[in-house]
């Protein structure tokens, strides 16, 4: 006698991953009046912390928030005073300070992401739901298994699922290599309080503090703590060659490479109130596309991790899936001539920001960092890029699916946002 089967659930839009790329596209699809199902590896929207502060750019991720209809909840998390920006010598010196608002202010990732999805109906997301693979049923469409062995199929798979996509395999062979700088992540808490020198040292917002292919990049965090990466060029494995499980070992072999930097930025190590955590960089190849293929395709990390030096991954994320979002509603009857939009104007795009965030790194960790640094901020450097190429970092491109804890997805962001 046969065995009745449930036939596996169907959506005709399914988004892999509740970033905020995969969140806004979602978003904006409701705002047109199109449901899509978002699913997320994490347990909850409480999981974990999602990052640190974020620059959310006017042309990129405040537009995004527009078409999202959600500018007035983006005003209302605004950090003020989160824009200032300032350059170290090792021995503390200022450098350069910019406290003027450019037209991007700072937003802390958690909140921004709570305001994407307290604007989604209940049940948008499936929590807990880790996709390990999809492979193409014909006609566009995509069978989706997820890690507890069941399956969903959808006409439109959407991976929006970061820098390890489940997704990408589909449309790509690309995988993430390592970009030559590696970061270890420290916090120091209630700041003003408890470090009142580093405090007054790093102001308000984001501070560097580069030499000879190392150093520092802070940010003031909403909640008053400083949020530091120890940034150092080194090869793929030195961050192996560091026992995490012993954090006083690991500050002790950090500090020694800085013998001679001030007390107040050694204390980002020394004092770190949390044990050091590993945050190797990781990039997709500059100008990373794939030939169009009907039913399935990318949006942020997934589609173009780039290193975080160019103060764009978060910015580029949201742009991608209201630009995609878009596209799909402007053509209701054909989400392929959408795709065939969206992929048109992203590739050319994400090849010009990742281009500025592999020229940030060679800024920051070549030769005359700091002078190069500061005569660029200072409107008298003509390297390559912009302003933006040393502004703002995150750590997206540190953020592997289902690898051990030292490449695990970082609890906030470096210095600044993309």
């Amino acid at each position: 006698m046969a065995t009745a089967t449930t036939a596996p659930a169907h959506h005709p839009i399914a988004v892999v991953g509740a970033g905020l790329g995969g969140l806004v596209a979602a978003r904006v699809l409701q705002v047109h009046g199109i449901e899509a199902a978002v699913y997320e590896r994490d347990a909850s929207p409480a999981a974990r912390p999602q990052g640190g502060m974020l620059d959310i750019h006017e042309e990129s991720g405040q537009a995004a928030l527009r078409a999202a209809g959600l500018l007035e909840e983006f005003r209302a998390i605004i950090h003020s005073g989160g824009e200032e920006f300032r350059v170290l010598d090792p021995d503390g010196t200022v450098r350069f300070k910019d406290a003027e608002e450019a037209g991007r202010p700072e937003v802390d990732r958690n909140d921004l992401r709570r305001v994407l999805l307290d604007s989604l109906p209940e049940g948008t997301v499936r929590w807990g739901a880790k996709v390990t693979g999809a492979r193409p049923l014909g006609d566009g469409r995509h069978e989706v298994t997820l890690a507890d062995g069941t399956v969903f199929t959808t006409d439109l798979l959407i991976g929006a699922d970061g820098a390890w996509s489940r997704i990408r395999p589909l449309l790509s062979p690309a995988v993430p290599a390592y970009a030559g700088v590696s970061f270890v992540e420290t916090d120091l808490y209630e700041a003003a309080v408890g470090h009142p020198a580093t405090a007054e040292l790093l102001g308000g917002g984001m501070t560097f503090a580069l030499a000879d292919g190392k150093g520092f990049l802070t940010h003031l965090e909403t909640d008053g703590s400083i949020h530091a990466y120890v940034a150092f060029q080194a090869p793929e494995d030195w961050l192996s060659g560091l026992d995490f499980t012993r954090p006083e070992s690991v500050k002790e072999a950090l500090l020694a490479h800085f013998e001679g930097w001030d007390d107040r930025l050694r204390a980002l190590i020394a004092d770190a109130d949390d044990a050091p955590t590993p945050r190797p960089i990781h990039t997709l190849p500059v100008g990373h596309r794939w030939a169009h293929t009907p039913g399935v395709t990318l949006l942020g990390d997934a589609a173009h991790l780039m290193s975080p030096f160019a103060g764009e991954g978060a910015n580029a994320a949201l742009q991608d899936g209201a630009e995609l979002a878009t596209a799909l509603a402007a053509n209701p009857d054909s989400f392929d001539t959408g795709l065939l939009a969206y992929e048109k104007a992203l590739f050319p795009r994400a090849e010009h920001t990742a281009a500025q965030s592999a020229q940030g790194l060679d800024l920051l960790f070549g030769p005359d960092a700091t002078e190069n640094l500061v005569a660029m901020m200072s409107g008298q450097g003509d390297r390559p890029g912009t302003a933006a190429a040393a502004a703002p970092v995150t750590c997206d491109a540190t953020r592997p699916a289902d690898t051990p804890a030292a490449s695990t997805p970082p609890a906030r962001r470096p210095a600044g946002s993309r």
